[in-house]
C-alpha cells in the first residue's frame, strides 16, 4: 500500500507543471535492477504493468511515532504489501490487482546475489521472495506465478507513505462498521473520517479487525487507493506548482525503481492520464482457491484458484477491463442473506411516517421486517442505530452495510429480531447481497464505487 504513493504521482504528473520538477522528482529517486539477468520471460502484452511494493522500512521514523502508530518491533525486510498496476494502452484506465502476501508460491531456480551459489526452485510465501532476493527473485516469483511480464518496479516505505497522506492534507474514508484493531492501534468509529499520515498507515495495515485477516485489509488497501486518488485529483493539488512539489519531496525520499522508469516515462504517462479519475480504475484480489494451506516449514499460506487466476491474469495480458462498467452502483456482498435477517423497524425522529418509509426501504432491499414499524422513545435520534443480540452479530453486520454510517449496539437478550432506531440522518438503504466471502470470482470494483457515497 505504502506504492500507493508512487501511483499519486503518477497521477500529479499529469499536471503539466513542467519538466523541471519532474526531472528533480526523477533525480532523487534510488535505482534498482529488478530486471538483471533475466532470461524466459513472458511475452510483453499491451498496456504497461507495473509491480507496486510496500516494504516495512521504518528507519526514519521518530520514537514517538513508533509508539503512537505501533511500529515497535524489528522490520522483516520482506513487501508489505504487492500490487500490479495495468495501465491501459490507451491510458484510460487502471486495473490493480493485490496479491495476498501470504499467498503460497514457488520461486524460479536463481543465484544468490551475496554468495554467487544456484538456488533451486522452492516454496515460500510470496513475500518472503524479497527478503530471500531482493526485487530481482520478486519480480521473477511475480512473472512466474502470473505469466504477466512486468514493466516496471516501484517501491515504497512506510515513511513515504505517512508523508505523503499529510503533505494532501489528510485522505477520506468511511466505515459502516467501527475498526478496531490492538496491534495496529486502529480505532475508527463507525462513519466517514479524514486520516492523517500516521492513522491511513493503522488503516491499511490492520489485520485483526475482523476474520477476513490479510483478505479484508486488502480491501481496505484498495478502498484507501481509491480515495487517496480521488483527493489528489480533486483537491486542486494538480493545479499547484508548490503543492505538487511538496507531494514529490515527500516521496522522493523512500522511492525507489527500476531505471528504464524516469522523467520521459513520468511525462508521458502523466500527460496521457490527464482525465485520470477514481471511476477510471478498477480493483480486485487474486482469487483464493484453498485458504490455511499448510506448507511445512512454512506454515499456513493462502493457495490460487489456478483456473480463476489464470483468467484474470490473461485480461490484464489482453489489455480489458476485468468487468463491464456497471450502469448502477453494484450491490455490497455480506455473510447473510438479506431474507433471513428480521427487523423491526423504529422511528426516531418527529416525521409523521418516517419508520414507514424506512420499514418499506429495507424490504425492497430483501430484508425481512416486520411492516410494523413502531414510535421510538427518543424522537431526537439523529444517527441511526442497529440494536442486537450479540449471538446475531453477522446478521446486524449485513443490516449494517445496507445502512451505512448507522451505529451497532449489542443489547444481550434482544432475540433473532435486530432493530432500527431510524435517526434523521437516513437518507437511503444500500443493495446487499449474500456471498461466500473471499470465495468465488475475484470481486472487481471501481474506483469510484470504492469511495464514500
Amino acid at each position: 500500500m505504502r506504492a500507493a504513493t508512487t501511483l499519486s504521482v503518477v497521477v500529479l504528473a499529469s499536471a503539466g507543471i513542467g519538466h523541471a520538477v519532474v526531472t528533480s522528482l526523477d533525480a532523487g529517486i534510488a535505482r534498482v535492477d529488478p530486471f538483471k539477468d533475466m532470461k524466459n520471460r513472458p511475452k510483453a502484452g499491451h498496456g504497461m504493468n507495473v509491480l507496486l511494493v510496500g516494504t516495512d522500512g521504518r528507519d526514519r521514523i521518530s520514537e514517538a511515532e513508533r509508539h503512537r502508530f505501533h511500529l515497535g518491533g524489528e522490520p522483516c525486510h520482506c513487501t508489505d504489501t504487492m500490487m500490479i498496476v495495468h495501465i491501459s494502452a490507451d491510458r484510460e484506465r487502471a486495473t490493480v490487482v493485490s496479491l495476498p502476501r501470504d499467498s503460497y508460491a514457488m520461486t524460479p531456480a536463481h543465484t544468490d546475489e551475496r554468495t554467487g551459489k544456484r538456488i533451486p526452485g522452492h516454496a515460500l510465501k510470496i513475500n518472503a521472495a524479497y527478503a530471500e532476493g531482493g526485487p530481482n527473485l520478486t519480480v521473477q516469483t511475480v512473472e512466474d506465478m502470473t505469466h504477466v511480464k512486468i514493466d516496471h518496479y516501484l517501491e515504497v516505505d512506510f515513511t513515504s507513505f505517512m508523508k505523503t497522506v499529510d503533505v494532501l492534507g489528510g485522505v477520506s474514508v468511511c466505515t459502516a462498521l467501527p475498526l478496531k484493531d490492538t496491534y495496529t492501534g486502529l480505532d475508527l468509529p463507525a462513519g466517514t473520517h479524514v486520516l492523517s499520515g500516521g492513522q491511513a498507515l493503522q488503516f491499511v495495515r490492520a489485520r485483526h479487525v475482523d476474520g477476513a485477516s490479510d483478505l479484508g485489509r486488502m480491501k481496505r488497501q484498495q478502498r484507501f487507493l481509491a480515495a487517496l486518488i480521488e483527493r489528489a485529483t480533486s483537491s486542486g493539488i494538480l493545479l499547484n506548482p508548490m503543492k505538487f512539489r511538496d507531494v514529490t519531496r515527500a516521496v522522493l525520499g523512500s522511492v525507489r525503481a527500476d531505471k528504464g522508469f524516469g522523467t520521459d516515462e513520468l511525462l508521458d504517462l502523466g500527460r496521457a492520464m490527464r482525465n485520470f479519475s477514481p471511476s477510471s480504475s478498477e480493483f480486485t484480489t487474486v482469487p483464493i482457491g484453498q485458504m490455511g494451506y499448510v506448507v511445512p516449514g512454512i506454515g499456513e499460506t493462502l493457495k490460487w484458484d489456478t483456473a480463476k487466476a489464470d483468467r484474470l491474469f490473461q485480461s490484464l495480458r489482453d489489455d480489458k477491463p476485468l468487468a463491464a462498467r456497471p450502469s448502477r452502483p453494484q450491490p455490497v456482498p455480506v455473510e447473510v442473506d438479506p431474507q433471513q435477517i428480521r427487523v423491526q423497524v423504529e422511528n426516531g425522529t418527529a416525521t409523521e411516517g418516517f419508520g414507514k418509509r424506512v420499514d418499506a426501504a429495507l424490504a425492497a432491499a430483501g430484508f425481512h421486517t416486520t411492516r410494523l414499524p413502531a414510535d421510538a422513545d427518543d424522537h431526537t435520534q439523529k444517527r441511526t442505530v442497529i440494536a442486537y443480540d450479540p449471538g446475531w452479530d453477522r446478521s446486524a453486520k449485513a443490516l449494517a452495510a445496507a445502512l451505512p454510517g448507522s451505529e451497532l449496539r449489542a443489547v444481550p437478550g434482544l432475540g433473532p429480531t435486530l432493530k432500527v432506531i431510524a435517526g434523521a440522518d437516513f437518507k437511503q438503504v444500500r443493495q446487499v447481497r449474500a456471498e461466500a466471502a473471499d470465495q468465488g470470482e475475484p470481486g472487481v470494483v471501481t474506483g469510484g464505487q470504492e469511495l464514500c457515497s
